[in-house]
Protein backbone atom coordinates (compact mmCIF):
# COMPACT_ATOMS: atom_id res chain seq x y z
CA UNK A 1 0.00 0.00 0.00
CA UNK A 2 1.33 3.81 -0.89
CA UNK A 3 1.80 6.27 1.54
CA UNK A 4 -0.69 7.93 -0.20
CA UNK A 5 -3.10 5.02 -0.01
CA UNK A 6 -2.27 4.63 3.81
CA UNK A 7 -2.96 8.04 4.59
CA UNK A 8 -6.36 7.97 2.93
CA UNK A 9 -7.04 4.97 4.53
CA UNK A 10 -6.25 6.43 8.15
CA UNK A 11 -8.12 9.53 6.98
CA UNK A 12 -11.56 7.81 6.74
CA UNK A 13 -11.34 5.41 9.27
CA UNK A 14 -10.86 8.81 11.82
CA UNK A 15 -13.63 10.56 10.64
CA UNK A 16 -15.83 7.55 10.77
CA UNK A 17 -14.79 7.16 14.42
CA UNK A 18 -15.09 11.09 15.06
CA UNK A 19 -18.58 11.15 13.91
CA UNK A 20 -17.57 14.59 11.63
CA UNK A 21 -19.40 16.85 9.99
CA UNK A 22 -18.85 19.70 7.60
CA UNK A 23 -17.42 22.37 9.32
CA UNK A 24 -15.46 20.73 11.55
CA UNK A 25 -11.79 20.72 11.97
CA UNK A 26 -9.27 17.86 11.29
CA UNK A 27 -5.72 18.43 12.85
CA UNK A 28 -2.91 16.46 11.40
CA UNK A 29 0.93 16.81 12.60
CA UNK A 30 2.94 14.67 10.73
CA UNK A 31 7.26 14.42 10.43
CA UNK A 32 8.06 13.26 7.13
CA UNK A 33 11.09 12.04 8.32
CA UNK A 34 9.68 9.58 10.75
CA UNK A 35 7.46 8.70 7.62
CA UNK A 36 10.50 7.81 5.56
CA UNK A 37 12.30 6.12 8.43
CA UNK A 38 14.65 8.74 9.80
CA UNK A 39 14.31 10.38 12.92
CA UNK A 40 12.03 13.11 13.60
CA UNK A 41 13.84 16.43 12.64
CA UNK A 42 16.49 14.95 10.57
CA UNK A 43 15.20 14.74 6.84
CA UNK A 44 12.06 16.11 5.94
CA UNK A 45 10.74 14.92 2.88
CA UNK A 46 8.73 17.75 0.36
CA UNK A 47 7.32 14.07 -1.99
CA UNK A 48 6.30 12.28 1.04
CA UNK A 49 4.26 15.62 1.95
CA UNK A 50 2.56 15.95 -1.07
CA UNK A 51 1.35 11.96 -1.16
CA UNK A 52 0.99 12.70 2.64
CA UNK A 53 -1.71 16.43 1.64
CA UNK A 54 -3.36 14.56 -1.53
CA UNK A 55 -4.51 11.58 0.33
CA UNK A 56 -6.08 13.22 3.36
CA UNK A 57 -7.06 16.21 1.96
CA UNK A 58 -8.88 14.39 -0.40
CA UNK A 59 -10.80 12.49 1.79
CA UNK A 60 -11.59 15.34 4.38
CA UNK A 61 -12.69 18.10 0.65
CA UNK A 62 -15.07 15.63 -0.16
CA UNK A 63 -16.91 15.87 3.14
CA UNK A 64 -16.41 19.50 3.83
CA UNK A 65 -14.23 19.41 6.81
CA UNK A 66 -11.13 21.48 6.99
CA UNK A 67 -8.01 20.57 7.32
CA UNK A 68 -5.76 22.18 9.68
CA UNK A 69 -1.69 21.39 9.72
CA UNK A 70 0.34 21.68 12.33
CA UNK A 71 4.36 23.11 11.77
CA UNK A 72 6.83 22.16 13.55
CA UNK A 73 8.40 23.79 16.87
CA UNK A 74 10.66 25.84 14.79
CA UNK A 75 7.28 27.66 14.49
CA UNK A 76 5.71 27.22 17.76
CA UNK A 77 4.01 24.23 16.13
CA UNK A 78 1.55 27.22 14.16
CA UNK A 79 -1.31 25.68 12.23
CA UNK A 80 -1.86 26.12 8.38
CA UNK A 81 -5.15 26.13 7.50
CA UNK A 82 -7.89 27.82 5.60
CA UNK A 83 -9.53 31.28 6.11
CA UNK A 84 -12.73 30.07 5.07
CA UNK A 85 -12.72 27.99 8.50
CA UNK A 86 -13.53 31.11 10.64
CA UNK A 87 -10.14 30.37 12.56
CA UNK A 88 -9.04 33.67 14.66
CA UNK A 89 -5.75 34.77 15.74
CA UNK A 90 -3.46 35.09 12.51
CA UNK A 91 0.13 35.21 12.79
CA UNK A 92 2.79 36.77 9.61
CA UNK A 93 4.60 33.71 8.55
CA UNK A 94 5.10 31.49 6.00
CA UNK A 95 5.95 27.86 6.47
CA UNK A 96 9.46 26.78 4.83
CA UNK A 97 10.67 22.81 4.04
CA UNK A 98 13.19 23.38 7.73
CA UNK A 99 10.48 26.15 9.60
CA UNK A 100 7.32 24.94 9.56
CA UNK A 101 8.42 21.08 7.87
CA UNK A 102 7.12 19.71 4.38
CA UNK A 103 3.51 18.86 4.86
CA UNK A 104 3.02 22.34 6.72
CA UNK A 105 4.62 23.90 3.66
CA UNK A 106 2.80 22.02 1.09
CA UNK A 107 -0.67 22.40 2.89
CA UNK A 108 0.17 26.49 2.41
CA UNK A 109 0.92 26.18 -0.75
CA UNK A 110 -2.27 23.92 -1.78
CA UNK A 111 -5.17 25.38 0.08
CA UNK A 112 -6.94 28.41 -1.62
CA UNK A 113 -6.61 30.63 0.54
CA UNK A 114 -4.08 29.69 4.04
CA UNK A 115 -3.20 31.38 6.57
CA UNK A 116 -1.29 30.84 9.93
CA UNK A 117 -2.83 31.04 12.85
CA UNK A 118 -1.15 29.87 16.58
CA UNK A 119 -3.74 27.60 17.91
CA UNK A 120 -6.81 26.09 17.01
CA UNK A 121 -9.54 23.86 18.70
CA UNK A 122 -10.02 20.93 16.26
CA UNK A 123 -12.81 18.19 16.55
CA UNK A 124 -10.21 15.39 15.35
CA UNK A 125 -6.53 15.06 14.94
CA UNK A 126 -4.07 12.47 13.48
CA UNK A 127 -0.21 12.51 14.86
CA UNK A 128 2.04 11.00 12.51
CA UNK A 129 5.56 10.31 13.95
CA UNK A 130 4.83 11.87 17.37
CA UNK A 131 4.46 15.29 16.80
CA UNK A 132 2.22 15.91 19.81
CA UNK A 133 -0.70 17.86 18.64
CA UNK A 134 -2.78 17.52 21.51
CA UNK A 135 -2.30 21.31 22.10
CA UNK A 136 -4.65 21.97 19.43
CA UNK A 137 -7.57 19.26 20.39
CA UNK A 138 -10.68 20.62 21.88
CA UNK A 139 -11.61 18.83 25.00
CA UNK A 140 -12.18 16.30 26.53
CA UNK A 141 -9.58 14.04 23.86
CA UNK A 142 -10.12 10.04 23.40
CA UNK A 143 -7.21 7.68 21.69
CA UNK A 144 -8.76 6.36 18.61
CA UNK A 145 -7.30 3.00 17.01
CA UNK A 146 -7.58 2.28 13.92
CA UNK A 147 -7.06 -0.48 11.71
CA UNK A 148 -3.88 0.76 10.48
CA UNK A 149 -1.27 2.26 12.71
CA UNK A 150 1.28 3.63 10.52
CA UNK A 151 2.11 5.80 7.90
CA UNK A 152 5.62 4.46 5.96
CA UNK A 153 7.53 4.06 8.54
CA UNK A 154 5.75 6.28 11.49
CA UNK A 155 3.48 5.23 14.08
CA UNK A 156 0.45 7.11 14.19
CA UNK A 157 -1.88 8.53 16.90
CA UNK A 158 -5.77 9.48 16.92
CA UNK A 159 -8.08 11.20 18.70
CA UNK A 160 -11.53 12.40 18.43
CA UNK A 161 -13.34 15.07 21.17
CA UNK A 162 -16.44 14.76 23.30
CA UNK A 163 -18.40 16.75 25.41
CA UNK A 164 -17.33 16.62 29.23
CA UNK A 165 -19.50 14.61 31.54
CA UNK A 166 -20.70 16.22 34.67
CA UNK A 167 -22.59 16.01 37.42
CA UNK A 168 -21.35 12.33 38.89
CA UNK A 169 -22.93 9.34 39.64
CA UNK A 170 -26.86 10.56 39.08
CA UNK A 171 -25.98 12.28 36.02
CA UNK A 172 -27.53 10.53 33.06
CA UNK A 173 -24.97 10.89 29.42
CA UNK A 174 -26.35 11.31 25.99
CA UNK A 175 -24.79 7.73 24.22
CA UNK A 176 -24.59 9.81 20.66
CA UNK A 177 -22.08 12.31 22.22
CA UNK A 178 -19.67 9.42 23.67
Amino acid sequence: MTIKEQAIMATRELCEAAKLKAGNIFVVGCSTSEVVGSRIGTNSDVDTAKEIFDGIYSVLSEKGIFMAVQCCEHLNRAIVIERESGAEGEVNVIPQKKAGGSLATQAYYSFKSPMVVEEIKADCGMDIGGTLIGMHLKRVAVPVRLSIDKIGCASIVCARVRPKFIGGIRAIYDESKM
